[in-house]
Formats: structure tokens, C-alpha cells, sequence
């Protein structure tokens, strides 16, 4: 299996557009130890020319453009062609899924879902037809949960890629109405998935984690690489920073520090690779030079960047 980490920032990305933090400003500045990054997305292959997205974007458009794989070719003197065959969605959140809009061009796609989401989408947002133009633009395929999945192309091929979803949390988008949201299910929220190569091996994605319980340690701990949630290295970072707000934890996500964040909670895991991904800009582990950043290296794991590439 083939993966790529094409974007590594949580919504809003880094810098972010309205944002005057102490990252954000240095790193306009020139004078960040870090990197810019994209808002979070992974790709993934068995063959590397049917790829398939972890979620949509709000910056797919870049992040296929920095991606030479995911570039069309000519197929058939077509003009018209894209080697990403579909989007898994985990939640429904805008930085997860605003990005199906950028590929309305009547391009064929299989999108995977829960019953849940995919009402949130098509019911309660009218932009989203215009995924549905003409038959068999998007086909839904739901996610049921617990239960194994293949990932096919638009055509029915099988990827050879195995996929396995679990309940992470239970709240919806703020924008979603009341309406809709008493009749969703709620372990249908926001999803982990487990992704299994042809060759057997396990990719864990988790990119927004609201508690560590017992399953998902034991999950995690079966996984040859985990993409964790490294949203907010402390609960209280927001409030540090703007005087006001939500606490990491109100917002769905486990910190990375303290005893009973992710760092702690994760230190006994086996896997091999163990990787933050979907990091808020506020989160002072993107700074290279930073005493966070050396706390996160230390103890075995790594900061997603932008255009990471590895293989299963």
C-alpha cells in the first residue's frame, strides 16, 4: 500500500487566513523553524494509479497539483481523466469534506460513508447536487460500522485494499440542523478507519480523537503505522492564546501533553511508526526548535509534513 500525506494541518491549515498567533506570525516572517501546511489529507494505493482520499479537503485542488500521481492522463484520447477513484468520509465536518465540491466536473467517483453523513450531505446541503448531475457521478457506498469494506473503482474493480471503520466520537458539525441531527445516529459522527494492504499490513487513521478508551488502544496497537490526532498539544491552548474559547476536549480532541493526553495514554504502543497529523497552527510542536517539538521526537514519534510518502 502505498500512502501519501498530502496535507498535515487541521481546518483553517498553517498559517492560517485570520490568524495572528506566535506560529502564525513567525512563520510569515521567515523566521519559524517550521514548516507551512495544508489542511489534513492522505491518499492512499495498492498499484499506485488507483488512488483513494482519506477524506476531501478544503485544499485537495493544491494538494493534487503538488502530487504528480494524481494528475490526469490522457486515457483513450480522452481529455477528461483522474487516477483518484473515491474519498472515504469520516466525519462531516468542512475540513474534511468540502473538498468533493472541488471535483464536480462530472468526474465518476465512489464515495464511502456512514447512513449518517451522507443524509447530512445530501439533505441538508443543496450544493452538494451538483455531485449528482448525471448518473453514476457519485455513487454512495455506506459504511456499516465494525464491518470490513473494499475499496472498488467507479468501474467495480477491486483495489485490493480492505478497510474497517470504528466509532471515535459523537457530536456533529455545529451546522448541521437540529431537524436532521435528532434523527442521525450518533456513533456515526466521526469515524477511525483501518485500512489492510494486499500484503496484510495495517494503517490506522485518527484524525480527530475525542477520548482514548480500551478499544481503540487495542486497535492502534495492531497497526503498522498510526495517524493520530495531534490537533492541540494542551487543553487550554486556545484560551491561552485568545484569552477565550473551547478547551481541546470540548472540541473533540484529545491534547497531545499532560498525563492523560495522547503522548502518555500511547507510549506503550508497539507499532512501528506512530505520527501526528491534522495539527492545529496554535500547536507549539510545530516549531523545530521548540521544547515540545524535542518531547514529541524523544519519545518515538513523528510530525506529519506536507508531501510525506511511504509504503505497506
Amino acid at each position: 500500500m502505498h500512502v501519501k500525506i498530502l496535507g498535515s494541518a487541521a481546518g483553517g491549515g498553517f498559517p492560517q487566513w485570520n490568524c495572528a498567533c506566535p506560529n502564525c506570525r513567525s512563520l510569515r516572517a521567515g523566521t519559524f523553524r517550521g514548516k507551512a501546511r495544508t489542511q489534513a489529507q492522505i491518499a492512499i494505493s495498492s498499484d499506485s494509479e488507483r488512488w483513494f482520499l482519506l477524506g476531501a479537503s478544503p485544499d485537495l485542488r493544491a494538494q493534487i497539483e503538488a502530487t504528480p500521481e494524481l494528475h490526469p492522463h490522457t486515457v483513450d484520447d480522452a481529455t477528461r481523466h483522474s487516477p483518484i477513484c473515491g474519498a472515504v468520509l469520516l466525519n462531516a465536518d468542512i475540513d474534511h469534506v468540502l473538498g468533493l465540491l472541488l471535483m464536480r466536473e462530472l468526474q465518476p467517483l465512489n464515495a464511502y460513508a456512514t447512513l449518517s453523513v451522507r443524509r447530512i450531505l445530501t439533505e441538508d446541503n443543496s450544493m452538494f447536487v451538483m455531485l449528482n448531475r448525471v448518473d453514476g457521478q457519485l455513487n454512495w457506498n455506506e459504511i456499516a460500522m465494525g464491518e470490513t469494506f473494499s475499496l472498488l473503482t467507479p468501474l467495480g474493480e477491486d483495489s485490493g485494499l480492505r478497510c474497517r471503520a470504528l466509532s471515535l466520537g459523537r457530536h456533529y458539525p455545529a451546522y448541521v440542523s437540529q431537524r436532521l441531527q435528532a434523527g442521525l445516529i450518533r456513533h456515526e459522527a466521526s469515524l477511525g478507519l483501518i485500512v489492510e494492504s494486499p500484503s496484510g499490513k495495517r494503517l490506522a487513521y485518527m484524525p480527530a480523537v475525542p477520548q482514548i478508551d480500551d478499544v481503540l488502544l487495542k486497535e492502534a496497537d495492531s497497526a503498522d503505522v498510526l495517524l493520530f490526532d495531534g490537533t492541540f498539544w494542551s487543553d487550554d491552548e486556545l484560551i491561552h492564546i485568545q484569552g477565550n474559547g473551547a478547551t481541546a476536549l470540548e472540541m473533540g480532541h484529545v491534547p497531545v501533553s499532560s498525563p492523560t493526553g495522547s503522548l502518555a495514554q500511547l507510549a506503550h504502543l508497539r507499532c512501528p511508526r506512530k505520527i501526528y497529523v491534522h495539527i492545529n497552527n496554535t500547536n507549539p510542536m510545530l516549531d523545530e526548535a521548540s521544547a515540545e517539538y524535542r518531547e514529541v521526537r524523544d519519545a518515538g514519534w513523528e510530525i506529519a509534513e506536507d508531501g510525506w510518502q511511504f509504503e505497506l
